[in-house]
C-alpha cells in the first residue's frame, strides 16, 4: 500500500515522486526500464536542455500543441523555480544561446542524480524493472495498480532508443499495489527504446479515456523518394521555408535545415513537422516543401544580381555561374527546377530561363510523404484528451484518485527546454495535489 502510486521515472514522473514525498505522502515510482530517466539522458544530444531561461510569458507560444493547458501549472512551477530546485541539491545550471539552459557539467547522468537522490531524501520508493499492466478500480474510482516485473527489456546495449522494444519483453508474474492515488507518467510513444513507446495507451482506453491520437512532433520530414539522395549531408542556413498543403502555405519558417538520409531535419523543419504529422494524419493533402534560397533578396535584386554574374562571366558555362550564388550539391538541383541546362553557356542564356532559375531559387520544391516515424520523433504530439484533466490539479476529471503528467497527455512544445519544463510542472501539480487528495482524506 502507497498514498501515491507514479507511473513512469521519467522527468514528470520523478517530479511527481518528489513533491508528493515531500508533502509527507508514502510514495512508488514504478519505472519499466533498468534506470529511470532514460529519455532525459538523450535530451540536449546528451546534456539535458532542463528548461529555458526567458519570461514565463514566452513559454505557452512555445508549446504550440495545447500550452495554454499549462497556464496554471506553469505558474505554480516556474523555471526559475526548477533552478532553484536544482540549486537547493547542488547542481549548477548554465544559460546557452536561445536561453537553453542545461547542467554545468554538461552531463544529462548528473540531473538523473539529482532527482534519484532527492527522492529517496524525501522519503519516496523507486522500483525499476516494473511494467504496470493496468489498474484496480471501484466504480469512478481507482484504488491500485497491476505491475509485472521485467526480467528482459529486450534491448541490448547499445541499442539506438528510436527501436522499437514492443512485444520485446519478458514479464513476470503479475502483482497488486493499493493506493490512494495513481499519477499516470508514461510519457509519449518517441524513442520507444527508451521506454516511452505508447504500451499504456491501451490501459488507458479501457478504463475509458479519451485518447487523442499519437502523433509525431519535432522530427524530420519525409521527401518523395528519389528527389534528396543527392542533397545528403547539406546543411543551409538563413533559409525561408515554407510547407504548402494543395498548394497553400500552411506554415513557414526561417533558419536552419539539414538534409539527411531519408529526411529533411534542422530547426525549421522540426518546429513544421507538427502541422504536417497532423495533416498528414486528418487530411491527406498534397504536401510540398518551398525553399527560398536567398530570402535577402528580392526577386528583382536577385534577378539583377544574376544579370551582373551573366555579363561578368559571359564565357562560362550557367552550372559555373551558379555555383558562386548556391553551394555546390544544389546547382544541379535547382537547374533541374528550372528545366535548364548545366553546360549552356551564360551568354546563350535567354531573359526567360533567367527568370525561371529567379523562381527554381526562391521556390526550390520538394514533393512530401509527410514526416518520418513516430519513433524518430523528439517529442509525441496527442495523448490524453485535455477534456479529462483539470488544468489545475491534473487530476481526472471523471476517475477519483488518478491523476496525469507529462508529455502522456496532449500537450507538446518547441526545442528548447519546454517541452522539459512542462514535464515538471505538471509532474509537481499532479504530484503537490495527489499528496493533498490522500492526506486530507
Amino acid at each position: 500500500m502507497a498514498d501515491v502510486i507514479i507511473i513512469g521515472g521519467g522527468a514528470a514522473g520523478l517530479m511527481a515522486g518528489i513533491t508528493a514525498a515531500r508533502q509527507g505522502a508514502s510514495v512508488v515510482v514504478l519505472e519499466r526500464m533498468k534506470e529511470p530517466g532514460k529519455k532525459m539522458m538523450i535530451t540536449g544530444k546528451g546534456r539535458c536542455n532542463i528548461t529555458n531561461a526567458c519570461p514565463m510569458e514566452e513559454f505557452i507560444p512555445n508549446l504550440p500543441g495545447n500550452g495554454k493547458f499549462l497556464f496554471s501549472a506553469l505558474q505554480q512551477f516556474t523555471n526559475d523555480d526548477l533552478l532553484r530546485f536544482f540549486q537547493e541539491q547542488g547542481l549548477e545550471t548554465v544559460t546557452e544561446r536561445g536561453g537553453r539552459v542545461f547542467p554545468a557539467t554538461g552531463k544529462a547522468k548528473d540531473v538523473i542524480a539529482v532527482f534519484r537522490f532527492a527522492l529517496q531524501k524525501a522519503g519516496g520508493r523507486l522500483v525499476t524493472g516494473a511494467q504496470a499492466t493496468g489498474f484496480t478500480v471501484k466504480p469512478g474510482q481507482v484504488t491500485g495498480i497491476r505491475y509485472r516485473t521485467v526480467e528482459n527489456d529486450g534491448r541490448r546495449d547499445g541499442q539506438d532508443f528510436r527501436s522499437q522494444t514492443k512485444g520485446k519483453m519478458k514479464l513476470g508474474p503479475e502483482h497488486t499495489l493499493d493506493a490512494g492515488a495513481v499519477i499516470v507518467c508514461t510519457g509519449g510513444a518517441s524513442y520507444p527504446g527508451t521506454g516511452s513507446d505508447g504500451n499504456f495507451v491501451p490501459v488507458l482506453e479501457m478504463l475509458g479515456l479519451s485518447i487523442e491520437p499519437l502523433l509525431p512532433a519535432l522530427v524530420p520530414l519525409q521527401p518523395e523518394e528519389g528527389f534528396t539522395e543527392d542533397l545528403e549531408g547539406l546543411q543551409l542556413k538563413n533559409v525561408e521555408a515554407s510547407v504548402l498543403a494543395d498548394g497553400k502555405v500552411v506554415a513557414k519558417e526561417f533558419g536552419e535545415l539539414q538534409f539527411i538520409r531519408g529526411g529533411i531535419a534542422g530547426p525549421i523543419c522540426l518546429t513544421m513537422s507538427r502541422k504536417v504529422a497532423r495533416l498528414q494524419h486528418y487530411n491527406q493533402p498534397e504536401l510540398e516543401l518551398s525553399i527560398d534560397l536567398k530570402p535577402a533578396l528580392s526577386d528583382e535584386k536577385l534577378e539583377a544580381r544574376l544579370i551582373r554574374d551573366f555579363q561578368e562571366f559571359s564565357k562560362l558555362r550557367l552550372a559555373e555561374v551558379v555555383r558562386k550564388l548556391l553551394p555546390q550539391p544544389l546547382v544541379e538541383s535547382v537547374l533541374d527546377t528550372a528545366f535548364l541546362v548545366g553546360k549552356k553557356q551564360v551568354s546563350q542564356v535567354s531573359k526567360e530561363e533567367r527568370l525561371a532559375l529567379v523562381q527554381a531559387v526562391k521556390h526550390f520544391t520538394i514533393p512530401l510523404m509527410g514526416t518520418r516515424p513516430l519513433a524518430e520523433a523528439i517529442v509525441t504530439a496527442g495523448g490524453v484528451a485535455l477534456k479529462e484533466i483539470d488544468p489545475k490539479t491534473m487530476k481526472s476529471k471523471r476517475i477519483a484518485g488518478l491523476y496525469f503528467a507529462g508529455e502522456v497527455m496532449d500537450v507538446d512544445g518547441y526545442t528548447g527546454g519546454f517541452n522539459l519544463q512542462a514535464a515538471f510542472s505538471s509532474g509537481y501539480v499532479a504530484g503537490l495535489h495527489a499528496a493533498k487528495q490522500v492526506l486530507n482524506r
